[in-house]
């Protein structure tokens, strides 16, 4: 196996799929999580030291793996356990630009979400869903909850979600009091 230049580190993560929640280790680059994540050259990944429960039984262990394969299109967010296993800034960011905070929900088949969303400028739907070839989007102080199966709640400081599973986004600050 040729020798890379790249160093990697394992960093312990959350893996949603439409039907599995997988809990493993993976060996991030420099570039974090997102540069995994986001990487155009692969759309595989490898999940080390994987349990796998399906998301109707949250609490029920269905498998332990040494080595699991994942798609990266099939995967609706990844949890993460701090925030700097995100990425460097820059990286996470999109560049070096003046960051606005929107607290914003967001939906999927399966999963709605809710944090904090860093994006440079102003709220637009329509740029945050198509600006940049960037699938997973890093929302920070981040709660994700499975729509049939409420019991499953994943907390974290910071959630990447795959926009190209998005069916809505929503800024919380125009959401109505009932």
């Amino acid at each position: 196996m040729p020798e890379t230049n790249v160093t990697h580190r394992m960093l312990a993560a959350d893996f949603l799929t439409p039907s599995y929640r997988i809990v493993g280790k993976i060996m991030a680059p420099n570039s974090g999580v997102i540069g995994m994540m986001n990487d155009t050259t692969t759309s595989f990944m490898e999940v080390l030291d994987a349990k796998l429960a399906r998301l109707h039984m949250p609490t029920k262990l269905v498998g332990e793996y040494n080595v699991i394969d994942l798609v990266k299109t099939n995967i609706f967010a990844v949890g993460l356990m701090r925030r700097e296993d995100v990425g460097p800034q820059a990286v996470a960011r999109g560049g070096f630009q003046h960051m606005v905070k929107y607290a914003i929900r967001v939906t999927t088949q399966v999963y709605e979400l809710e944090g904090t969303l860093e994006w440079s400028g102003r709220f637009d739907f329509a740029t945050i869903m198509v600006e940049g070839i960037r699938d997973f989007v890093p929302l920070y102080d981040a709660t994700l909850t499975a729509i049939m199966i409420p019991q499953l709640r994943i907390e974290s400081p910071a959630i990447l979600f795959n926009r190209g599973q998005v069916d809505l986004l929503a800024l919380l600050s125009d959401k109505k009091e009932s």
